[in-house]
């Protein structure tokens, strides 16, 4: 695991164990998820899209399937 450093402020102990622990969760969370899991959501996935043609109508054109 990366170090984690205090940029701002001067948290307690308790702060500082709580942020560490949720850190940590989260880690081995995604770590047991693996690389099979992919993308957390369909949502997440981006599409490369052309950009539209400049003209009167590329605003609404703009989303049109191509």
């Amino acid at each position: 695991m990366t170090p984690i450093q205090v940029l701002h402020g001067q948290p307690t102990p308790e702060e500082l164990a709580t942020v560490l622990a949720v850190v940590q969760s989260r880690a081995a969370t995604r770590a047991a998820a693996g690389p099979a899991a992919g993308p957390a959501s369909s949502w997440t996935v981006r599409v490369p899209r052309p950009l539209p043609a400049p003209g009167p109508h590329a605003w609404r054109t703009s989303l049109w399937p191509r």
